[in-house]
């Protein structure tokens, strides 16, 4: 049985994420940059805290060409919303994530020596970016997004957003192991 049957996919080189490594050769060390906007794939998130479909992912890559493939670094920049850990409010902020993934040649020792899942394969000298881009922001999402690093949260007892409420706030809480005494003393003084 021959190595390597999976079929390939094809790419459509209309597709944002798709870009043409044609220009970069298969020269080791020859570079070119790449910067676009594209649009947020769904489901790019978390529970609390993801990107919205649709939103502007702006794309500042750099693709190099390397014996085995093409070296793609560089770093995927938005806008995340979500609703804080602590206060539980809704928050909008600014989101950086940076991305290096390497794309084998077809026939390289590389492609040839792992599995399909393991590295990214150039296809008709075409490589699909959008799983490295999905798989960077996912993963780089803040498991506890906070609507600010100084959010005091709520109160355990009452609820309400602890920045809302006076310095100090408390509520008195008796020891339920003394509460019958605190009762008997307080009603013996009325």
């Amino acid at each position: 049985m021959p190595e390597n049957t999976t079929p390939k996919r094809h790419l459509d080189p209309r597709d944002p994420y798709v870009l043409d490594t044609r220009p970069l050769g298969r020269q080791p060390g020859s570079m070119r940059t790449d910067r676009r906007r594209v649009p947020a794939p769904a489901g790019l998130g978390q529970d609390l805290v993801g990107v919205p479909e649709g939103t502007p992912l702006d794309l500042d890559l750099r693709l190099e060409s390397a014996t085995e493939g093409v070296l793609v670094t560089g770093t995927v920049a938005t806008t995340i919303t979500g609703e804080c850990g602590r206060c539980l409010d809704p928050f909008t902020g600014d989101f950086a994530v940076e991305v290096v993934e390497l794309f084998a040649y077809p026939g390289s020792v590389t492609a040839e020596t792992t599995d399909e899942g393991e590295v990214d394969r150039i296809v008709n000298d075409l490589i699909d970016v959008e799983p490295v881009v999905r798989d960077a922001v996912v993963l780089g999402l803040p498991t506890t997004p906070l609507c600010r690093p100084d959010c005091a949260g709520l109160c355990s007892t009452c609820g309400q957003r602890l920045d809302d409420l006076p310095a100090g706030h408390a509520h008195e809480q008796i020891d339920p192991r003394w509460a019958a005494l605190t009762e008997r003393l307080t009603g013996s003084s009325e």
